[in-house]
């Protein structure tokens, strides 16, 4: 595997430090931070991890009925 040198200071040391877990890279760091585009399987395999509570859910189903009584409109020019 080819490797490549960088420099960054202390600061940007520090932050991407905090990211870091025992046993892992700063180049995994690096990839799972800014790593390949979103893709609908990525988001299923976050969204599986997701919990939301009743109140949350029963806010959203709220927030959608009212929607479709009284849809968004675009601003007017």
């Amino acid at each position: 595997m080819a490797v490549k040198t960088i420099t960054i200071d202390m600061e940007a040391y520090t932050l991407l430090s905090r990211h870091k877990v025992s046993g892992q890279s700063f180049s995994e760091v690096i990839k799972a931070h800014f790593g390949p585009d979103p893709t609908a399987g990525r988001f299923r395999t976050i969204a599986r991890g997701i919990r939301v509570s009743a109140d949350a859910l029963e806010g959203m189903e709220r927030q959608v009925r009212a929607r479709r009584t009284e849809p968004a409109r675009a601003a007017r020019r």
